[in-house]
């Protein structure tokens, strides 16, 4: 019940709208939304690091590093909201100072990443001035996404993650412990790899025409933007503004 239990709990806590909102800031940036596959997996296996080396901890020493990660788990929510600020206000600077378009080719069987500046108007050409409009949903091979990593350790010790950590303390074997803590992280790294390809869908349409592109962007960003000031400030004043 333990093990199948960790695994429910990450593929729900995935879907906590602080991960879902941070994760949409970057799932537009390689206009694939297959690709998104490795954003989201990259998130979960970042956001599963820290709970992990918590996690064996708090199966060890039980109640006397769970109280101690209570005390400052505020503290970590509020670097959450820092950082939704950051992500939101960084798509908003891309689009300001004419975002860098990247665009994809094959030769000889193998993908090459080509980078140039999107046209100051109109549309980026017929299907986005690419004549190869599939590669947008083209499964790319597996690669690791730094920036999604490093946005899912900010994530690991924040907010519903607590909820997974205080039943730790339950569990009698080391084992079962630590598999209950191995299942969490699986069931988020698959459900955030899930919602990401369906966030890059739009991101992956909007791409072909630059009008659009930018207002998908901007919706992404204005979300980041409101959400975590809206988190910053019911921490830091007590409101409530997320009644979640």
């Amino acid at each position: 019940m333990a093990l199948g239990l960790g695994f429910l709990l990450g593929l729900k806590h995935a879907t906590d709208a602080d991960h879902v909102v941070a994760v949409s800031t970057i799932a537009r940036e390689f206009g694939n939304a297959w690709r998104g596959i490795w954003v989201g997996a990259s998130w979960g296996l970042g956001h599963t690091t820290p709970l992990l080396v918590v996690g064996v901890f708090i199966i060890l020493l039980k109640e006397a590093v769970l109280d101690r990660y209570e005390a400052v788990a505020p503290v970590l929510e509020f670097g959450v909201g820092i950082m939704l600020v950051v992500l939101g206000a960084q798509v908003f600077w891309n689009l300001r100072r004419g975002r860098l378009h990247i665009h994809e080719h094959s030769h000889d069987h193998t993908d090459h990443l080509h980078i140039h500046a999107s046209h100051a108007s109109g549309t980026l050409g017929p299907l986005g001035g690419h004549t190869d409009s599939h590669r947008f949903f083209k499964p790319g091979k597996p690669t690791f996404r730094k920036k999604s990593y490093f946005i899912g350790v900010m994530h690991g010790l924040a907010g519903g993650a607590a909820v997974m950590l205080v039943l730790l303390p339950e569990i009698d074997s080391v084992w079962i412990g630590l598999g209950y803590l191995a299942l969490f992280g699986v069931g988020t790294m698959v459900s955030m790899a899930l919602i990401t390809v369906v966030l890059g869908i739009p991101f992956a349409l909007s791409k072909r025409f630059k009008i659009m592109d930018g207002a998908v962007a901007g919706t992404a960003g204005t979300v980041s933007l409101l959400f975590g000031s809206a988190l910053l400030v019911d921490l830091a004043l007590g409101t409530t503004f997320i009644p979640f």
